[in-house]
């Protein structure tokens, strides 16, 4: 392979701390392998003294994989591996752990309700509740944030300090660890036991991270200690592509890595291979608008191509329905459905697009969980008013939304396998108030029934007080009422063009269905149009690359207020734009769930000449 004259410089680095800025496209995964063939076969270096660190399994695999073909098919022992994988082995060693103590996904959940429960927490959707919490402590694990300065955004911080509390010691008398913990663990290991950080820092003289950028405090305390005193660091990574805050991830560690070793030399591939030049140049001009970064001149490689199209639809249906022509013109073409992939923020964007695919009859394949609408509490909710709305009486269905808005109405007064509401008027003749809620109610129900269901929607929403409730319940959980009033938007919309409450429900009822044969398809068929949020597109490559609905709101996403989550933001759109190799489309609609809505500044940002 040729190889640039940065790429050249940074294979031959020997000794002391490096810092490779490495581009979109700019073959970084060939230099971590070939810097390390040099430090064996050019500097006589032994293959054990080498550690390669990235962050998943597969880029470890992959890494390993190229290594071995590089050297001929001889086996040299590097080690490969994630920091989980590397800090693993280091305690196994100190504290005889083994696989059976790293506590399973399904045992984590088990525990932590046990622990919501007993402290009598409430919650509507207890899956999104638990994940939440577990996705906070592991923050204040990897951030290394003392557990007295965190605030909680799930509940009372006085609550969350005692959940963490509880979860941690439960872990610890049952000798299991989480991932998180493999991380506290060895940190507090290397900084009490200095014999044993001693060991493996003989073993581990040569230490090369791949995407650095995505590191985050206490693994890059454990690889400053583990590299001392040589400090051969040599970390890849690029600022620009730093889109795992949210994780705990700190882009500052590697903006500041040549304040911590004065001494660094920096390096920076600036070579494109990856996209035609439209592509890099639209990409640069977006990247250039954030402040904190590493400045970079980068070129692409190939000095023409790289088509970059924006196109304002009206809204979504029409959005979609253009890119799903642009397809099936693409496969007459000859080209293939696995050359594309269509990009989004957030995973509750593409239900409208996929329900679009399905009735073209277009191969898909998804790289997050898309979650299934449908089945969010708040439209069982809705199915539930719907249902008695049409005549069913069951007790499951009243007391799904008695008092959703808040009617009074006590669990123990309904007991009956059926509802009769005048059996109800009885029990509450003696509280009038409570009477004329459920004398409501009824009305309300006949209402609804005779309605549109996006009619019926907006009536349970303004009329019954459904939107009230949503508001209360999120000030009460401490979550934003605009993602429950987002899922109902999306809802309602998704009702528009039905006529009848069964028309939709057998619509809901296909979709479902086909969204769980698709999700077992997926698995077998390779050659499929690829859906994914811009984060897990990171690493990805595909001939042409759709970006949807770049909007205010969804890009730069709502809840991005300061200038570094504004700059997280632009950076994430970054990742997505550098994806495309050939063709980068780009879309914005005009009306979203029936709100109308701007175009991204990011479009403008990319379109604006820069004095």
């Amino acid at each position: 392979m040729d190889f640039s004259a940065s790429q050249l410089e940074a294979i031959h680095h020997k000794d002391g701390p490096a810092l490779i800025l490495a581009g979109p496209g700019s073959g970084k995964t060939a230099v971590i392998t070939e810097r390390t063939r040099q430090l064996i076969l050019e500097y006589g270096v032994n293959p054990s003294n080498i550690l390669v660190i990235t962050f998943t399994r597969a880029a470890a695999g992959e890494m390993r994989e190229r290594f071995f073909r590089l050297m001929g098919g001889k086996q040299y022992p590097v080690t490969f591996g994630t920091f989980h994988a590397v800090f693993f082995t280091i305690l196994k060693y100190a504290y005889h752990f083994h696989a059976g103590n790293i506590i399973r996904e399904d045992v984590k959940y088990q525990y932590m309700r046990e622990i919501v429960t007993h402290m009598g927490l409430e919650y509507e959707d207890e899956n999104e509740f638990l994940s939440s919490l577990l996705g906070e402590i592991g923050m204040v694990k990897n951030a290394g944030i003392p557990l007295d300065n965190y605030y909680s955004a799930n509940c009372p911080e006085g609550v969350f300090r005692k959940i963490y509390r509880t979860y941690d010691d439960k872990l610890r008398r049952n000798r299991l660890l989480d991932f998180d913990d493999m991380l506290v663990y060895t940190d507090e290991l290397f900084r009490e036991r200095k014999d044993i950080l001693a060991a493996w820092q003989k073993k581990y003289r040569y230490i090369l991270i791949d995407e650095f950028q995505d590191i985050n405090k206490i693994q890059f305390d454990i690889m400053k200690m583990l590299a001392l005193p040589e400090n051969n660091l040599f970390v890849v990574g690029d600022d620009d592509q730093s889109i795992y805050r949210f994780r705990g991830a700190k882009p500052e560690i590697m903006l500041h890595f040549d304040k911590d070793y004065p001494n660094t030399k920096k390096i920076i591939l600036e070579e494109n291979y990856r996209s035609g030049a439209g592509i890099v140049d639209a990409s640069l001009k977006l990247i250039n608008c954030n402040k904190e970064r590493f400045y970079k001149e980068i070129h692409a490689a190939q000095k023409t191509g790289g088509l970059v199209q924006f196109t304002l639809y009206e809204n979504q249906r029409e959005e979609n329905k253009k890119i799903i022509e642009r397809i099936l013109a693409h496969i007459q073409n000859g080209g293939k459905y696995s050359d594309i992939a269509i990009l989004f923020r957030t995973n509750t964007q593409p239900r409208l697009l996929m329900e679009q695919l399905m009735d073209y009859n277009v191969p898909f394949s998804t790289r997050d969980n898309i979650p299934n609408l449908y089945e969010h509490w708040i439209a069982k909710d809705i199915f539930a008013y719907i249902r008695m709305a049409q005549g069913s009486r069951t007790r499951r269905d009243f007391l799904q939304v008695m008092n959703r808005p808040k009617r009074y109405i006590s669990r123990e007064n309904v007991d009956e396998d059926e509802v009769a509401f005048d059996v109800l008027y009885d029990i509450y003749k003696d509280k009038p108030w409570i009477a004329e809620r459920v004398e409501k109610l009824e009305y309300d129900l006949k209402v609804i029934g005779r309605i549109s269901p996006y009619a019926a929607i907006n009536y349970i929403r303004q009329g019954v007080g459904y939107d009230d409730f949503c508001r209360e319940y999120a000030d009460y959980r401490r979550i934003s009422e605009e993602d429950l009033f987002d899922k109902l938007d999306e809802l309602q919309e998704g009702a528009k063009g039905y006529k009848t409450f069964d028309e939709w429900f057998v619509h809901i009822e296909e979709y479902t269905k086909e969204l769980e044969r698709q999700s077992e398809k997926q698995r077998e068929n390779k050659n499929s149009v690829l859906l994914a949020t811009l984060h897990s597109a990171k690493g990805l490559e595909f001939q042409t690359v759709y970006i949807i609905d770049v909007n205010e709101g969804m890009m730069p996403y709502k809840k991005a207020v300061l200038e570094a989550d504004i700059e997280e933001e632009r950076r994430m759109f970054y990742v997505g734009m550098t994806r495309a190799k050939e063709k980068l489309y780009l879309s914005s609609v005009k009306n979203l769930n029936n709100h109308e809505t701007e175009i991204s500044r990011f479009i403008r940002e990319m379109n604006e000449k820069k004095d």
